[in-house]
């Protein structure tokens, strides 16, 4: 057999071939090993049963069932306090409202206080906002690398997208991006035009049915189904810009400004959509009930960035369930509400377990009062003051304006058997035991939070009448 006799320079071209090769696969592996491109979507104003993707088929969600097919729903996704800045703050910080010093509505955390952008930053991340991400104008005050402008983001979709599509064009960085994105849907006044039908909108059990009502809850219908298309836009723009590494969210800041929602602690002002995508590490077509809180999202952004969150923040990486490695998260979701000014002067805090909550009124000689009721504004309020009318001659309606006006000191609900929290068991003797454990907790963390439980604005006692006007008139569309 004849031997092989190799070409002079054939060692050199296997060096070269061996180099190439050798390249080829580092770059490979760099690629599965990248820090991935994270987009936040935010809507405002939107509780999690608002939406056919969680149970209502009235409310046609096509673009967030689909971000829930490619990726993970959360069913247990919950914000810290259910009104704008304190729960925004929150989130920005991985701190609760007590200890970042935003508690009441249109507060801001106090001097000092470290915003965890930061840590996304020193995890390599291009931070970027655009919309209403944190409250009014304070997202410079967080760190964030760019603040993106347009023409009344919140409520203009198409500029918004302009103004993203834009900066990924010609952005002249190399890192990762961290883009969060805040609309301003379904918050407040409702869209003018809405293409639902009042007469096939549902009503939550403990609302009033009447016209103005329904015609009401069909322009929040409009806001939603607005979030809706603008998500999957952003999902499309994303795709063709930034990749398939990339991680998508998209949640809301707390319930919708309907009675017994923003404001409250029951789940319809607390418990929000909580979805995310990420191709090729979250399992596709996935549903959770681990139980997650707004503080804990950018604790997990860091640590997929590779990054640790500073010690003591309240919030904790959920990364193993979005990995399916885990199927639980928190044990107990603790919730904060210290009013908004002199429209909701009402200190409330809560605790709950998957199955039980306790809330604690900590003013119950106060009336609970809000803008909804308070201003009666055409596209945000008027509603309420049909329900007024109705309460002075149908008793279920009486019930019903009673309840909202005034609430007991406690609250006690089997959330999986009632989860609209209409029968409150505070005084079952069954479940005394269940119910002096949950106190004794919630009075435990307050301490711990070093919640002094104080009520910021003017009290408004029970005695003051409350809804002003009676003589409801429907607003026209335009």
């Amino acid at each position: 057999m004849k031997s092989i006799r190799h070409r002079p320079h054939s060692t050199t071209n296997w060096f070269l071939y061996v180099f190439s090769l050798l390249l080829v696969t580092t770059s490979i592996g760099n690629a599965e090993t990248a820090k991935p491109h994270i987009v936040i979507y935010l809507s405002d104003d939107h509780s999690q049963y608002d939406s056919s993707l969680y149970g209502d088929k009235s409310i046609p969600t096509p673009n967030l069932e689909k971000l829930a097919a490619d990726g993970i729903k959360f069913t247990h996704g919950f914000v810290v306090s259910p009104s704008c800045a304190p729960s925004r703050a929150a989130m920005l910080t991985g701190l609760m409202p007590a200890r970042n010093g935003a508690e009441d509505n249109h507060s801001y955390p106090k001097p000092g206080t470290r915003s965890l952008i930061l840590e996304l930053k020193q995890s390599g991340y291009e931070t970027i906002s655009i919309g209403k991400v944190a409250h009014g104008n304070s997202a410079e005050s967080f760190g964030f690398d760019s603040i993106l402008k347009s023409d009344n983001p919140g409520k203009n979709p198409a500029a918004m997208l302009e103004t993203i599509t834009t900066h990924l064009e010609y952005r002249d960085s190399s890192k990762p991006i961290c883009l969060f994105i805040g609309t301003s849907d379904p918050h407040v006044p409702w869209p003018r035009k809405t293409g639902f039908d009042p007469a096939n909108v549902s009503l939550p059990p403990h609302s009033i049915d009447g016209p103005i009502t329904r015609k009401q809850r069909a322009h929040y219908y409009q806001g939603i189904k607005n979030v809706d298309d603008l998500l999957g836009k952003l999902r499309t723009l994303i795709a063709e810009k930034l990749g398939e590494n990339t991680l998508f969210l998209h949640t809301s800041d707390h319930g919708a400004q309907w009675a017994f929602g923003k404001w409250n602690l029951y789940d319809y002002g607390t418990r929000v959509p909580f979805v995310a995508t990420w191709p090729g590490t979250i399992k596709p077509n996935t549903t959770t009930s681990a139980m997650v809180s707004w503080i804990d999202i950018i604790p997990t952004l860091i640590e997929i960035g590779g990054g640790e969150a500073p010690s003591g923040v309240d919030g904790k990486s959920f990364l193993p369930v979005l990995l399916g490695k885990s199927k639980t998260h928190r044990e107990r979701i603790f919730t904060t509400h210290s009013g908004d000014r002199e429209m909701n002067v009402y200190p409330i805090r809560a605790i709950r377990t998957a199955d039980w909550k306790l809330i604690h009124n900590l003013r119950p000689d106060l009336a609970w009062t809000s803008h909804s009721d308070l201003l009666l504004r055409p596209f945000a309020g008027i509603h309420m003051s049909e329900w007024a009318l109705l309460a002075k001659t149908d008793e279920t309606a009486a019930a019903i304006m009673h309840r909202y006006h005034q609430r007991p000191e406690f609250e006690f609900y089997h959330v999986t058997e009632d989860p609209w929290e209409t029968r409150n068991l505070v005084e079952d003797p069954t479940q005394s035991d269940r119910i002096a454990s949950l106190k004794s907790e919630l009075a435990a963390w307050m301490k711990q939070q070093n919640d002094t439980a104080r009520t910021f604005a003017a009290p408004r006692p029970i005695s003051q009448p409350q809804t002003w006007q009676t003589s409801p008139s429907p607003p026209k569309d335009p």
